[in-house]
């Protein structure tokens, strides 16, 4: 990188230069490509003045691009526009995965309200009341293992139904993560009604 240049390359340099003429261009002789249009050179250059000049205009350029494309992400996530998803949610796959989820009802997404009424429950300083809130906290929880694995496996069936030549890693855990979350919670928003099969 920093050695001296071989003699072949001093050689070609010199006769490149040799060949090229030492007077100035004619200003009557053609120039060699089309003059370019108003709105053209205008256009290249407003983008030449407004590429940054020093480090605080550029990282102030760079968190503008930043806010637009999470505000363009939060539309695309109430709308689901496939676009602009975030690649965690982005694909075919992942669509359907999210469809299969918000087409049923999942144990799963009453975790938060059943565990606020069992919280209650159990500040109740009856002991029978507390024992019924420990055993409901025990069914809750084998309701949602039993009903995650249940979608786990019928998910997986339906892949590789469906997309065969489709990368599917991944996919199981993220379906089974968002059976978790409220319906109404759930980001990207459901696109399809319950019961209403994908």
């Amino acid at each position: 990188m920093f050695r001296s240049r071989s003699k072949d390359e001093q050689a070609a340099t010199a006769k490149v230069t040799a060949d090229q003429p030492q007077q100035p261009r004619d200003p009557q002789a053609p120039k060699g490509r089309p003059t370019p249009k108003r709105s053209d050179a205008q256009s290249q250059r407003r983008s030449r003045a407004h590429t940054p000049t020093n480090r605080k205009e550029a990282s102030k350029a760079q968190r503008e691009a930043r806010r637009t494309d999470l505000a363009r992400q939060r539309e695309a996530m109430a709308s689901g526009d496939e676009r602009y998803l975030p690649v965690r949610d982005k694909g075919p796959v992942r669509r359907f995965a999210r469809d299969f989820v918000d087409s049923r009802w999942c144990v799963a997404e009453f975790f938060l309200p059943m565990a606020v009424v069992i919280l209650v429950l159990t500040m109740v300083r009856v002991p029978q009341i507390q024992n019924i809130a420990l055993l409901l906290w025990l069914v809750i929880i084998v309701l949602i293992v039993l009903d995650s694995v249940g979608i786990w496996f019928r998910l997986g069936k339906q892949l590789t139904a469906r997309f065969p030549n489709e990368s599917q890693k991944g996919v199981k855990a993220y379906a089974v993560m968002r059976t978790l979350q409220m319906r109404r919670l759930r980001l990207p928003k459901p696109q399809v009604k319950r019961g209403e099969r994908p």
